[in-house]
């Protein structure tokens, strides 16, 4: 297991030489009053801050700066609702070649706007798996563009294992380390980083009561794909993949559900207390700390912030 573990963490330095010159090395910030709430102390990673506005970057950066210039000159492709499509988009800007996108039609409108600003080609499909699936088999087949899997990559994976690695450089002294999860990318990346630079860190995740199957799968040890989602945290709407899974079973201590009351109000307790917007996916880990209280005290939490990229518009408060 440490051997693969180590294999794992060496990628995740290779796609932090690869990408440190593009990304942001964001800023990690605390807060006295959500300090004194939880009683414990919080340090959050601001992914929020990343370029497009969430940790996708990195792994979208890692992916498309993986590829030959034989395959860059054929584009890249993806299939994404969001923070991940705008991510291929300028990575793929970054490297001169074109990016084609396959988005549901009902995505957030910033969204749809940011990947257009990026100059994606872009093909609207119904909000269905499977719509997605056969568009982006469609598009693949005119272009010849390669696929990039939004979480179910290592390339993706370990491009997103260096928000970690850069999180426990920063501050080495964490007792957990928290993510939300929705396909595993992020939760994945992280654990890694996080076992491999400090194996008796707890590496918690967390995820909404209404798109619990990350959590069901990680109980039983197999994949249970994801029935019909219901949550506020658009970016938590997807299953675990099958490179995703095994990893957070073997490297993640344990996934966490809340309400979507207590998104809602972690969502908004940043925002007045930090002065920083971040989407509900992004309040998912710290929603655990104010949904239980007793859960954790006196500990040193580092919390990814996965993004803020919010439809001002559509508030839920």
């Amino acid at each position: 297991m440490m051997s693969e573990l180590k294999t794992y963490y060496k990628s995740v330095c290779d796609a932090d030489e690869r990408i440190k010159s593009f990304i942001h090395q964001t800023a990690v910030l605390s807060s006295s009053a959500i300090n004194k709430i939880t009683g414990n102390k919080i340090f959050f990673k601001c992914e929020n801050f990343q370029k497009v506005g969430a940790f996708k970057f990195r792994g979208a950066c890692n992916a498309v700066f993986s590829l030959s210039n034989k395959e860059l000159a054929k584009g890249v492709a993806t299939h994404s609702s969001g923070n991940h499509a705008a991510a291929i988009a300028l990575a793929a800007r970054i490297k001169g070649t074109k990016a084609h996108i396959v988005m549901p039609d009902n995505s957030p409108e910033i969204k749809k706007k940011a990947v257009a600003g990026y100059g994606a080609n872009i093909t609207y499909c119904p909000p269905t798996l499977e719509a997605r699936e056969s568009t982006m088999a469609r598009v693949l087949e005119q272009t010849g563009a390669s696929f990039i899997h939004p979480y179910n990559s290592l390339q993706v994976i370990c491009g997103q294992g260096t928000a970690a690695k850069e999180f426990l450089t920063e501050i080495p002294d964490l007792d957990i380390l928290m993510a939300p999860v929705g396909g595993g990318g992020l939760l994945s990346g992280t654990a890694i980083s996080s076992k491999a630079i400090k194996p008796g860190i707890k590496v918690i995740a967390g995820e909404p009561k209404g798109a619990d199957d990350a959590r069901k799968s990680f109980k039983a040890g197999k994949l249970i794909p994801s029935v019909s989602p219901q949550t506020i945290a658009d970016g938590l709407l997807t299953s675990l993949g099958d490179i995703t899974f095994p990893i957070i079973l073997k490297y993640v201590d344990d996934i966490i559900t809340v309400k979507e009351k207590s998104i809602i109000e972690a969502m908004r307790f940043v925002w007045e207390r930090m002065k920083i917007i971040i989407e509900p996916s992004s309040a998912v880990p710290l929603a655990i700390l104010l949904e239980n209280p007793d859960l954790f005290q006196n500990k040193n939490i580092g919390i990814i912030l996965s993004g803020g990229n919010v439809d001002l518009e559509n508030l839920p408060f």
